[in-house]
């Protein structure tokens, strides 16, 4: 995998998406749920939760790196404040 810049950053963004994906597999498998309606009027499960959070986070993510020159930690923290009102709310 030479062709590709593994950074120790690259290499921990991926292995907390693989374990996101690993844990609410077991959560889904082990504790089953039926989808709820939130804010956006619409039936969501925990994956679906997780797939608008992980969507919204690079946005944020993305929009932080263009429109600021802060470091990038408060984006971090702008996505864990957006991850909690998803998987509350939504």
């Amino acid at each position: 995998m030479d062709w590709m810049a593994w950074t120790t950053p690259t290499a921990i963004f991926f292995a907390v998406i693989a374990s996101l994906l690993i844990v609410f597999t077991v959560l889904g498998i082990r504790f089953p749920e039926t989808p709820r309606v939130g804010v956006l009027r619409i039936e969501t499960t925990r994956g679906d939760r997780l797939f608008i959070t992980l969507l919204g986070s690079a946005f944020i993510n993305l929009a932080w790196l263009g429109l600021s020159g802060l470091p990038q930690w408060g984006a971090l923290v702008v996505c864990l404040i957006y991850a909690t009102a998803v998987f509350r709310w939504v």
